[in-house]
Parts: C-alpha cells; structure tokens; sequence
C-alpha cells in the first residue's frame, strides 16, 4: 500500500477584497515505501506547510487528490490519522509534572496502556529520565518527549515539523539517531525541517518544493546528482594569474572562498590538463582537490538562491 499519494494537489487561500494567493500549484508526490525518512524541503513561502496540512486533513484543498495511507483525504481522516503520528506545533506539558507523569496524562486520554508508555519511552531513550521534572529536561529532552507523545498510538507514518529545531549539537545527534531508529523498525518518517546538513544525513529520500510545485524528489543520491556539478579546488600563490589564465583556457573559474584558492566549476575528469594549462604559463600547484557537492548548494540551486529550506 502506498504511504502517500498527492495528485494535482493545489490549494488557494482566498479573502474577500484581495486576489487568491496560490500557496500549492500542482503538487504531485508519491511515497511508495514503508520503513523510509523523507525529508521534505523548501525556502519560505513555498507550500510546505499548506502541503503538510493537506495531508493529514486539516485543509481541504482547492483541488487535486490526497490519499493516506490508502484513505482520501480528508473524508477519510478519521481513519487515516489513527495510524498517523504528527508534530506540527510543539505540545503542552505540565513543567511540573514529570516526563512519565506527563505521558500518562496522554495515555488515558487516549486509552493507551502504561506498557504503550513504556515503549515510547524506550524509543525515544528517555526511560533513564522519565522521573526527571519537565521543566528540568533539555530542549532536546523536550523534543524526544513530543515525538514521545506522537508514537502512543504505535504510528504507521510520523509527520515531524521541524524535529531538530532549536536544539544544540548533541541534541541534533540523538534526533538523528531517533529518526534512524524508527525507520528501521517499520515505521515511515516525514520531515520538514531546516537543518539541510542533517537532512543529508539521515534521509532516505528528499522532496524539494518551490512556488508549490515538485522541482526534485528521489534518493539523497539522485537529488544530489541533479543539482550543481563537482568542482576542483585549485591552491596557488598567484591566485589572480591563476584566474586570469584558467578563464582564458575556457575553464568556468572564480576565486575561492579561502585565501590563495581558485574553484573550477565542472572540472574534466582528467584534472591533470588544469595543472598542465597553470604550468605552461609558469604557475605551479600548491595543491588540487575535488570537492563534492553538499544538500544546501543543490538547494539553493534548485530553488533559484531562495532561502529558508
């Protein structure tokens, strides 16, 4: 069964003086795998949280198709979202209650169990501090306890708004390591987020939008291979001559970001023939590397430089 499915997806805000503002044009994206993390990229302004709130039924759009989880939304929300757990604000806890007393509250809300508790705390490596006050926990602590929150209803698919948000570098690990944790035990992870690097990192797939449409979508490695080209990091003494004579060979060349470095955009494969074309002219190498393309160059090219992903 297919995760999600938007078909034409467009949605339109209207006011009652003012022209329609168009937030989703078009938008098609199919997620046919369980057990993946998606991340779900964009600058500003793009549609990914009209997009997000589409799926899980909470807007209705102006027109195309949403199905989740095999149910179309939103006349089959109730359905659906039984088997979805979504982080799209940041919940209420009592500070001073504890993280498992917190949790509790949600459980007989939700007619949970307290093995049902234990589990999520497990999941997301809080069991050691579920005594622990909230309002003592980290922010980080708070996060894997919202995610907590969301997985009482043992979700098939997990919605995260911004997971990693706020949080210091230890904190950006121990999500990383969450997120990993639950795709491989089954479960489908979607996440918006900012954090490019660690996007990269710890996706399966990648889905960018811009001005509410798909502009790229597929594995890390094939959203990378569709943006900006590897290039050659060129260290020299003479970094103006160095420029001035790889611009006249017909090399796309501009200096580096670094004092005494020169970058050549798509470099041949054999990058001997930059040495050779620098040594003819009396300039010599002090050093040659390829360097790789990151997520946040592909995006920004992708996105025409917008930022805000």
């Amino acid at each position: 069964m297919t995760v999600l499915e938007l078909a034409g997806l467009r949605k339109e805000y209207r006011t009652f003086r003012a022209e329609p503002t168009l937030a989703v044009d078009g938008l098609d994206l199919v997620i046919e795998h369980p057990g993946t993390v998606v991340g779900f990229l964009g600058p500003n302004g793009s549609g990914k949280t009209t997009t997000i709130r589409c799926m899980l039924g909470l807007i209705r759009p102006t027109a195309g198709t949403v199905r989740l989880l095999g149910e179309k939304m939103p006349s089959g929300a109730a359905a659906a979202i039984r088997r979805v757990g979504a982080l799209v604000e940041q919940p209420k806890f009592f500070g001073d209650f504890t993280g498992r007393r917190n949790l509790r509250l949600l459980a007989r809300i939700g007619g949970y169990s307290r093995s049902d508790m234990d589990r999520v705390l497990e999941l997301v490596g809080l069991t050691d501090a579920a005594g622990m006050k909230f309002h003592k926990y980290s922010f980080g602590m708070k996060q894997r306890l919202a995610v907590a929150a969301t997985l009482l209803k043992d979700p098939d698919l997990l919605v995260l708004d911004e997971p990693a948000n706020g949080l210091d570098p230890a904190g950006i690990v121990e999500m990383r390591r969450m997120l990993r944790d639950l795709a491989d035990s089954g479960k489908t992870v979607f996440v918006s987020s900012h954090q490019l690097g660690e996007i990269e990192q710890v996706c399966d797939r990648i889905v960018i939008i811009n001005h509410g449409r798909v502009v790229a979508a597929g594995s890390v490695d094939e959203v990378m291979a569709s943006g900006t080209q590897d290039r050659a990091v060129v260290q020299v003494e003479r970094v103006d001559s160095a420029l001035a004579v790889l611009l006249a060979a017909g090399y796309e060349a501009a200096g580096g970001s670094r004092p005494g470095t020169v970058v050549v955009e798509s470099p041949p494969e054999d990058t001997s023939s930059i040495t050779r074309t620098l040594a003819d002219q009396g300039i010599y190498l002090q050093g040659l590397r390829i360097e790789g393309q990151n997520l946040e160059e592909v995006f920004l090219a992708l996105t025409d430089g917008e930022s805000g992903a």
